[in-house]
């Protein structure tokens, strides 16, 4: 007799290869332990479809640079997202569904879109696992732009060199690109952070689980 699978299997599915984890529909998962009749599938539509309208606005985009400021306007000016400053705790930030129903988040969740539809357009942008405040960074032929996804600004080195200052290193040695377990196990403690908060044990044990899953399937 058939037997669906489960979320936390199906999590495990997704993260089994450390290699070719597809980290959007991964994460999009995670939102199954507190929303159990989410339908992943159209929540991932709903990605392709902002991804062929950016897509679109490119096609006569030719430089790097170029299709960097074009997604840049699509995905904060013409979409609207932005970081949740009202409800920054709120645990649907962390919930991709749920960022591009609001069209808000807080900055891993928004980076791991804005990253992922870049990347539709042709550009090399990785995620930054920058203390308290995650990052990302576009590798251009003209030079490397980090950007804040909470704001959608570039941050130049004297900007970057102050928010490294607290952490006693150079910005440098923070703005290594975070692999897709990593940015996994960010998300989940997030979600940890918040539901403890609101004491929501039960899905507390849930995130747990996803913790050990992940953790265990990443490299050493």
């Amino acid at each position: 007799m058939y037997e669906p699978t489960t979320a936390l299997g199906y999590f495990r599915m997704l993260v089994s290869d450390a290699d070719s984890i597809p980290l959007l529909e991964a994460a999009a998962s995670l939102a199954l332990d507190a929303y159990p009749t989410l339908d992943l599938q159209a929540s991932l539509a709903e990605f392709d479809r902002l991804a062929g309208q950016l897509a679109a606005d490119c096609r006569s985009v030719s430089t790097e640079t170029a299709r960097l400021q074009q997604a840049l306007h699509f995905f904060y000016v013409t979409q609207g997202f932005a970081g949740n400053v009202r409800a920054y705790h709120d645990p649907d930030n962390s919930y991709l569904h749920r960022v591009l129903e609001t069209r808000r988040g807080i900055p891993i969740t928004l980076a791991v879109l804005f990253a992922e539809l870049a990347r539709h357009i042709g550009l090399e942008v990785d995620g930054i696992g920058f203390p308290g405040h995650f990052l990302l960074r576009v590798n251009l032929h003209e030079g490397v732009v980090v950007i804040d996804p909470f704001t959608g600004e570039s941050l130049d080195g004297a900007e970057l060199a102050r928010r490294a200052a607290p952490h006693g290193v150079e910005a440098q040695a923070l703005l290594q690109p975070a692999a897709p377990q990593q940015i996994l196990i960010r998300m989940l403690n997030n979600l940890h952070a918040a539901h403890a908060r609101a004491g929501r044990e039960d899905l507390l044990e849930k995130v747990r689980e996803r913790l050990r899953i992940v953790q265990a399937a990443a490299p050493g």
